[in-house]
C-alpha cells in the first residue's frame, strides 16, 4: 500500500531538513575540536526551553516555545549558518532566509506548512511573549557552551564584552533572569582576561 499524499509530503520535509546535521555552526560542543551541527543546536535549545520555561518574563506557551525552536533554523538549509555577530554585514539575509523558510515548509502539506511558516515568521519578530523568550534561550545556549569552552567564539573571534551585550541585548526583553546569569558569564569572561571589556577600535 502506497503512502497517502500526505504522509508522503511530511516525510519529504523529514528527509529535507536531515541536511541541517551538515550544516556546522560557530561553536563547538563542550570539551570538543569539532564544531557543532545545526541539528544538535535545535535540540539543546528545545530541552533548555523545556528545563527554562519558569524564567520567562511573561507567561507563555511552552509547545509553542518549543514549536519555534525546533523550526527556527531549518532555512539554514539553503542559506547556512551565519555566525551571530556578522548577521548585520550579510547582503540579504533576511531575504534569503524567508525564502527558504517558504522554499522548505512548502514541502509539507498546505495546512502544516501555513503554520510552520508562521511559528519562523514569529520567531523572526520576536514580538509575543513565545517569541521573545524562545529567542532568549536561543542566545543563552551559546553563552553556556563559550563559557565551559574558555571563550569560546568569542575569543576565537576577538569579540568584546561590549559587543556581546549590544547584540544580545534583545535576551533581555524574553527573560531577566537568563540576561542577569548572561551578563554574569560575560564579566567573568572579562575577569578571566578571556576578552576584552571593549572592542580595539572604541576610545
Amino acid at each position: 500500500m502506497r503512502a497517502s499524499e500526505r504522509l508522503q509530503k511530511q516525510l519529504s520535509f523529514i528527509v529535507e531538513v536531515d541536511k541541517l546535521k551538515d550544516v556546522l555552526r560557530r561553536t563547538s560542543p563542550i570539551g570538543l575540536q569539532r564544531r557543532e551541527n545545526a541539528a544538535e543546536h535545535s535540540w539543546h535549545v528545545v530541552l533548555a526551553a523545556l528545563m527554562l520555561h519558569e524564567h520567562s518574563n511573561q507567561e507563555a506557551d511552552l509547545l509553542r516555545v518549543m514549536q519555534m525552536l525546533a523550526i527556527h533554523d531549518v532555512v539554514e538549509v539553503d542559506v547556512g549558518d551565519t555566525f551571530h555577530y556578522s548577521k548585520s554585514s550579510r547582503e540579504n539575509l533576511a531575504e534569503l532566509e524567508a525564502q527558504a523558510a517558504q522554499r522548505i515548509f512548502g514541502l509539507l502539506p498546505e495546512d502544516q506548512a501555513s503554520l510552520f511558516v508562521s511559528l519562523w515568521e514569529e520567531f523572526e519578530a520576536r514580538k509575543t511573549p513565545e517569541a521573545k523568550f524562545a529567542a532568549a534561550v536561543d542566545r543563552f545556549i551559546a553563552f553556556v557552551l563559550n563559557k565551559h569552552n574558555a571563550g569560546g567564539t568569542w575569543v576565537e573571534h576577538r569579540i568584546s564584552a561590549e559587543q556581546i551585550i549590544e547584540v544580545n541585548r534583545h535576551v533581555e526583553g524574553g527573560s531577566r533572569p537568563l540576561w542577569d546569569a548572561l551578563e554574569m558569564i560575560v564579566e567573568e569572561a572579562v575577569a578571566d582576561g578571556l576578552i576584552e571589556a571593549r572592542a580595539a577600535s572604541s576610545p
